[in-house]
């Protein structure tokens, strides 16, 4: 059952103008059951429900049970694994690629699959978007990993400056591979004709975070929710910024309707840019009635728990703002937010 705060940004995403121009289209979302997958369709159900947006819903799943409590009857399932699947049936105006491994742990337990589901199933997903006849945007939801530890003298990352990644890490797994999938993604764009357009994202989170979830945000809001002391198992210097659920979801709708076939586009909220130990004094400080501190208990394990080396990187989006396209949920409202959500859901 959606949470108010779902309920609260559904409404936010669809009374953005960018929606209309989705309407009287098809779309096919990968990744259906997962964050930002979910809570799309969910949006454009909505749509569909109080627009009149004759928006065609089709959602690539692997667990037909799973989605069909998500959605109900209101979008047409294509059930099967993304390494697998080569050919629709079906016509579509746009896809948006989402399906991915997202646990850190994965990442280091099961690299290979994270590279195989990175690369082959993108792969399957090209080869399937040149057989469409009309199609408008394939948009690839790449990571800020691909940039990689950048130099320090750069203070805002753009989509032109890249970094050092060290490709005998298997936790490279993962941004290595989302690094050679965009360029898969623009060789079917340059030989193939395939319009595709690739969206950089930063660490995301709004409602519908699984209250078990492993990365860093999660982890911190259930401290908040059960009152305990946030741990942190490294000093936490690495710096990113951040970004909401409602406003990722109207940037994908953005750089598909407008954004330029072949180029990539970074989405987050500038102003969010905060360390990770600066973020659990942040939580710390809005519930000061938990009594909770930050605790750090470095053990030298971070490497195998799946923990990046640090970097300290702020997305720059003006080449996305230059769209349209705005942020308009802070770091306090997210965490807020997130924190109520999960506290529905335990």
């Amino acid at each position: 059952m959606s949470s108010s705060v779902e309920l609260n940004d559904i409404k936010t995403v669809v009374s953005d103008p960018v929606c209309k121009e989705l309407f009287n289209s098809s779309v096919l979302i990968t990744g259906a059951t997962g964050l930002i997958g979910s809570f799309f369709i969910k949006s454009l159900i909505e749509l569909n429900k109080t627009q009149n947006a004759n928006i065609k819903i089709y959602a690539l799943v692997r667990n037909e049970q799973k989605a069909k409590k998500m959605f109900g009857d209101r979008v047409s399932l294509v059930v099967g694994d993304i390494v697998n699947v080569t050919a629709l049936d079906f016509e579509v105006d746009y896809i948006f690629h989402g399906a991915s491994i997202t646990s850190s742990k994965d990442m280091v337990e099961k690299p290979v699959e994270t590279i195989d589901i990175a690369i082959k199933g993108t792969e399957n997903m090209l080869i399937a978007a040149r057989k469409q006849k009309n199609l408008k945007a394939f948009v690839y939801m790449s990571s800020l990993e691909v940039y990689g530890v950048t130099p320090p003298e750069l203070k805002i990352i753009t989509e032109n400056d890249y970094g050092y990644i060290d490709q005998l890490n298997v936790r490279s797994s993962y941004s290595l591979g989302k690094r050679m999938v965009e360029c898969l993604c623009v060789s079917f764009a340059s030989e193939y004709g395939v319009p595709v357009k690739i969206v950089r994202l930063t660490q995301t989170f709004g409602p519908g975070v699984a209250y078990n979830d492993g990365r860093v945000f999660a982890d911190f809001a259930r401290c908040v929710i059960e009152s305990r002391d946030i741990i942190l198992h490294t000093k936490g210097e690495t710096v990113r910024n951040y970004c909401y659920l409602s406003d990722a979801v109207t940037a994908l709708m953005t750089v598909a309707a407008r954004g330029e076939i072949g180029q990539a586009y970074n989405i987050a909220n500038e102003d969010s840019d905060i360390s990770i130990y600066g973020m659990a004094e942040m939580l710390c400080s809005f519930f000061p009635e938990k009594g909770i501190k930050v605790v750090i208990e470095d053990n030298g394990n971070a490497a195998k728990m799946g923990y990046n080396p640090t970097v300290k990187i702020k997305l720059g989006t003006a080449k996305l703002r230059a769209l349209g396209w705005d942020a308009k949920v802070d770091l306090e409202t997210m965490f807020k937010n997130l924190i109520e959500d999960m506290s529905c859901n335990k």
